[in-house]
């Protein structure tokens, strides 16, 4: 919708922007320690926020990253966006917030003292455990600012996702934003009570997650992917101008269902396929060896569809999840389209040419 107002020749000038009691004027970016809760310690968990307040009126923005602790390629994708020179531009706000879920982070762990996953504790309250303590003054004090959101997250510990969008397409305002990000696989995903994109769907915000790479690692792919699809929904936004060349955007697919396939034995496990590889029915997946016999279970696909995710770790136990799957009415176009994407992600040099003279923040 901003994207229309944003080809006019006139645009209204932006007001000041208050966020948490503090004031920051246009053209201005500034940088606050949210308090959000004590440990038993004394010891305070404060949450990093940056503000960047264009000079024109537009979209406010949120990109936060590690609402669980352990998945840290979106920290990685904040930290390269913030020095961007195309932000003396910006049409709008954009909230950076990098660790949501600071006890997790530096403790390497997804969830909180309370063992509570924050993602599952929106809107949250004031008189609640650590978990909902936190997930309220996140929600109350930034999410409730917000036009927009891209929550970023990666895969579970030992476990690789396939970059891309999950989102709620029926909801207003989601589609636009999914498609936006430009990467070719999109996961038409149901909302979960208490989820971030549940509770701020409440209030008519649009939320699209990105998931990419696996928690307590940084893959490259999965940062430039992340960055240039968050540059690519500013652009449609309208909170950054166009770029006069333009480069070339991935096809965008939305996935009718996924599905899980799981160990049907257990030991050690040996993929015989490739995140974003296709499969099809009778393919085999990998084989699961007895460790200590010469017993061996060939695992093969049941279904039709794109590996999205997969098990990085060896052991397994029958009944738990390697692979996820993906289900396209064109899986071959969906494949060939990851290959190109990830062609042209090895020789994007949009890091390197963004951040020669970064900007200097206040």
């Amino acid at each position: 919708m901003f994207a229309a107002v944003a080809k006019k020749n006139k645009l209204p000038g932006a007001s000041p922007f208050e966020i948490a009691g503090q004031v920051v004027q246009p053209g201005e970016r500034a940088q606050l320690d949210l308090p959000t809760a004590l440990l038993y310690t004394h010891t305070p968990l404060n949450m990093p926020v940056e503000v960047i307040h264009g000079r024109i009126a537009g979209p406010v923005l949120l990109v936060c990253a590690t609402i669980h602790g352990d998945e840290l390629n979106g920290v990685e994708i904040i930290r390269r966006m913030r020095s961007f020179r195309s932000l003396k531009n910006l049409h709008g706000t954009l909230l950076l917030v990098p660790v949501v879920n600071q006890f997790g982070f530096i403790h390497q762990s997804r969830y909180l003292p309370d063992r509570r996953d924050l993602n599952r504790c929106f809107p949250g309250s004031d008189q609640g455990s650590i978990a909902s303590r936190v997930a309220h003054v996140f929600f109350d004090q930034i999410v409730r600012r917000c036009t927009n959101i891209i929550d970023l997250h990666t895969g579970a510990v030992n476990r690789d996702n396939l970059p891309q969008v999950r989102a709620a397409l029926d909801e207003p305002g989601v589609e636009e934003m999914a498609i936006g990000f430009s990467i070719p696989v999109i996961v038409n995903s149901g909302l979960i009570d208490n989820s971030l994109r549940s509770e701020a769907g409440k209030l008519g915000i649009p939320v699209i997650t990105y998931e990419a790479g696996e928690a307590l690692r940084l893959s490259e792919r999965s940062i430039v992917t992340g960055v240039r699809g968050i540059v690519s929904v500013m652009r449609t936004l309208g909170m950054l101008p166009s770029r006069r060349i333009e480069t070339i955007r991935a096809e965008p697919y939305i996935a009718r269902s996924t599905t899980w396939f799981r160990a049907p034995a257990d030991g050690i496990f040996r993929p015989l396929t490739k995140l974003g590889g296709r499969i099809k029915i009778g393919d085999t997946l990998g084989v699961i060896s007895a460790p200590f016999s010469s017993e061996e279970t060939v695992l093969t696909a049941q279904s039709n569809g794109i590996i999205i995710c997969m098990s990085n770790l060896p052991l397994v136990n029958a009944g738990e999840a390697i692979f996820h799957i993906a289900r396209f009415e064109k899986a071959s176009a969906v494949e060939e389209e990851i290959a190109a994407h990830e062609s042209h992600i090895e020789g994007d040099r949009l890091y390197e040419i963004e951040t020669v003279h970064p900007v200097e923040s206040d």
